[in-house]
């Protein structure tokens, strides 16, 4: 299966992408959006890196290094991550970060494309599912222009220093 789209590819993660995985994961601004509460040190990285040499189905989760063309080679520029994956279900759910400056170009709808075309012709999962908060305007847009449909919404669901935020669940028929 190629993971290659129109703007960008995805691959495996690799014990290379330790600096760049610590960086986006000790991001203040995005654990607000992925639930992280603490930093991360580098050798629980370098683990859950080791892990992912594992199937999906024994782990049960999978992430995919967002890699874009440049004079080097390839750089990486996000990831995409299917969790909660559940074969006897086919369903999966996703989540996608791309860094700041790789932003509002097309990277992440075109990352989601691949990563759906993965979840339905090789996984052979019925459908993706995914949670935003009310306010994340980006995350919104790019879900609803991809397909995905409101399928729930939870009060007040986080607490944030200003205020609670409702959580929007998402959900797409592959």
């Amino acid at each position: 299966m190629n993971l290659t789209s129109r703007l960008c590819r995805l691959r495996a993660l690799e014990m290379e992408d330790l600096e760049a995985m610590y960086g986006w994961e000790n991001d203040v601004d995005m654990w607000r959006v992925s639930g992280t509460t603490a930093p991360f040190s580098r050798h629980v990285l370098s683990r859950l890196i080791e892990e992912q040499q594992f199937d999906i189905y024994a782990t049960r989760q999978l992430r995919l290094v967002v890699e874009v063309a440049s004079m080097e080679g390839y750089e990486a520029v996000g990831a995409v991550d299917l969790f909660e994956f559940d074969p006897q279900n086919r369903r999966a759910g996703v989540g996608i970060m791309i860094t700041k400056p790789y932003r509002r170009q097309g990277l992440a709808a075109d990352a989601l494309q691949a990563v759906e075309r993965y979840a339905r012709e090789v996984l052979h999962l019925h459908q993706l599912w995914c949670s935003t908060t009310a306010d994340n305007e980006a995350s919104i847009a790019l879900f609803r222009k991809a397909g995905y449909e409101e399928c729930g919404r939870r009060r007040e669901w986080l607490l944030t220093p200003q205020g609670a935020l409702d959580e929007l669940l998402w959900q797409k028929i592959l």
